[in-house]
């Protein structure tokens, strides 16, 4: 008997069917149900209610209701300096941040890496800013730390001629700037160092015998290899920084003049001292979509990069 006659032998019970039913995908779906309400109310409901209250000229302090206005609070944004400028600094804050977090985080991850007595109580050490609250860290940044008269940073700079500089009001950009990149470089340090522990030591050990210095395999082995990793840390640093309001807020309310104020914290102002919530409103959705479009543009830029490196 042939293989083909033995197949058409075989019962029909034994045949499986390929796929599954409506209602066995909607069981499976079924335990994602409350996770799918919670993520619809807390971000969804929310975002439509945005959307409709920035067609809207509503003032918190006006006793005039809110009235429809088409696309004219779109018309301010676009043409408002304050949006501009906020953008700018938005851009600047965060792609500083991130490129210095992630230069330490490198150079951090490369020594953590090798084997050292209290490695493990220097790894638990450096994780420690990540962990603490983005506003307890902007006020212990704000008072003992760049505080004028008594001010950690101002008695450790003593020696070499710096007494009472007030940071927050001739730095204060840079201020804001050193919060983000002390909080976030052991992020990039822990992402960097897993992308090392990743890398076979068999090339290294080869390298070693060719006779490569640590520079030399570093720039062509390790460096490369980390890539996906350092790209995916600046992807979600971004992500995250970009969104920063406590350090704003807490150390210096947007000032100097408007010398701090990124997009979150010119929200935040629409609202709380102008009262435009209707302005307020179409300017989030314009950040929301801005944001959107340059997420989905990184992400398809990283997700051709990982596909070319598992190709290789």
């Amino acid at each position: 008997m042939t293989v083909l006659q033995e197949a058409e032998a075989l019962p029909k019970t034994a045949v499986r069917p390929r796929g599954i039913s409506r209602q066995e995908r909607w069981l499976r779906r079924l335990p994602l149900l409350p996770a799918l309400i919670y993520i619809i109310v807390v971000t969804q409901i929310p975002f439509v209610v945005t959307l409709w209250y920035s067609f809207q000229s509503y003032f918190w302090n006006a006793p005039v209701p809110a009235h429809f206005t088409g696309f004219s609070n779109y018309a301010s944004v676009f043409t408002n300096a304050g949006f501009r400028g906020s953008l700018v600094r938005s851009v600047v804050m965060t792609a500083a941040a991130v490129i210095i977090a992630m230069i330490l985080g490198v150079a951090l991850a490369v020594l953590l890496d090798r084997k050292f007595f209290g490695r493990g109580i220097v790894r638990t050490l450096i994780i420690t800013p990540f962990l603490v609250m983005p506003a307890a860290a902007a006020l212990v940044w704000a008072s003992p730390m760049l505080d004028p008269n008594f001010g950690l940073m101002n008695y450790l700079l003593a020696p070499f001629g710096v007494h009472h500089e007030a940071w927050l009001s001739v730095f204060p950009l840079e201020s804001v700037i050193a919060v983000m990149v002390w909080q976030w470089t052991p992020f990039m340090t822990l992402i960097v160092l897993a992308g090392l522990q990743s890398q076979p030591s068999e090339t290294l050990e080869a390298a070693k015998v060719d006779g490569a210095s640590a520079f030399g395999t570093f720039r062509e082995l390790t460096l490369p290899h980390l890539r996906p990793y350092i790209e995916l840390g600046i992807l979600l640093g971004s992500i995250y920084l970009v969104n920063t309001f406590d350090a704003v807020r807490l150390m210096t309310n947007g000032g100097p003049g408007t010398s701090t104020t990124n997009l979150p914290f010119y929200l935040y102002q629409q609202v709380n001292y102008a009262f435009d919530v209707g302005g307020a409103a179409a300017t989030g959705v314009v950040t929301v979509v801005l944001t959107i479009i340059v997420a989905t543009l990184a992400l398809r830029m990283f997700a051709r990069v990982f596909q070319f490196e598992e190709a290789r």
